[in-house]
């Protein structure tokens, strides 16, 4: 469940990308269905936690097309020691009201961030059983008229994962990870423009690029048989002081953990 990656929030799409799943190649279509339960912060730097559903689906083709919820429609490759896909799909959003599993009633005033288009690019390359991994996103722009919550944004994510058991009992990955932002996306998840000072109870703040948080991983999978398979991710972040002195965030360290059935065919 991933601010958004999707990052800090530790989003339900982020998370979901810690699954791990099938190469992006295929000799014939597949198709992987999830179903699992997640906890994690109601928004990036909030004490309060929501527990939510999760649900989605993964379909691969032949040539490498693929349709995932987690991520959206796009294309890849992985082959031998490096793999690289290009996507487009939906960014996270921030209510400033509690709504259902999304907002809090604590960002009353500061407007609410809705989804908008991403373009994203994932790569990994293997060096023996360490695998290096960067991911880019590109938000476009909502709303010209509203610089706090509409703007385009940039963000980076940089990894490294490290296989640290496989046996009877599954496979368990450990990952460490640091997060950047370019300076509308700071301002966008974690500033406070002086209007919205005006509107809510923070005081204005500004936010400028750079890193976000470092964090890490733990990914448990065990498969029952050729199709099924439970997993589990537990996952931490600490923002970095350019996020944490923002007003809005309430705990610095932000954890979120997911359990999940899949079934693949």
């Amino acid at each position: 469940m991933p601010v958004p990656f999707r990052t800090l929030s530790l989003s339900l799409t982020s998370l979901c990308l810690l699954i791990p799943g099938g190469s992006l190649r295929a000799e014939d279509w597949h198709t992987t269905l999830h179903a699992g339960v997640v906890n994690a912060p109601r928004y990036s730097g909030s004490d309060e936690r929501v527990t939510a559903p999760l649900v989605g689906v993964k379909v691969v083709s032949p040539q490498g097309f693929f349709l995932d919820t987690g991520r959206g429609l796009g294309w890849g490759f992985d082959e031998d020691n490096f793999g690289l896909s290009v996507y487009v799909g939906a960014s996270d959003v921030r209510k400033d009201r509690k709504s259902g599993f999304k907002g809090s009633d604590e960002l009353n005033g500061m407007g609410s961030i809705k989804s908008r288009p991403v373009l994203g690019v994932d790569g990994s390359y293997h060096m023996g059983p360490i695998i290096l991994g960067a991911s880019f996103e590109h938000a476009l722009e909502k709303d010209e008229d509203d610089r706090d919550t509409g703007s385009s944004w940039n963000r980076l994510k940089l990894s490294i994962n490290l296989p640290l058991y496989e046996g009877r009992y599954g496979k368990v990955i450990g990952g460490l990870n640091s997060q950047f932002g370019d300076g509308d996306y700071l301002r966008t998840w974690y500033g406070v423009s002086s209007a919205q000072a005006a509107r809510s109870k923070f005081g204005a703040y500004e936010a400028k690029g750079g890193l976000i948080s470092r964090g890490g991983e733990l990914t448990w999978t065990l498969p029952i048989d050729e199709r099924w398979s439970v997993s589990s991710v537990l996952a931490v972040q600490y923002l970095s002081s350019e996020a944490a002195d923002s007003p809005i965030v309430e705990r610095r360290l932000q954890t979120s953990v997911v359990g999940q059935v899949a079934y693949s065919f």
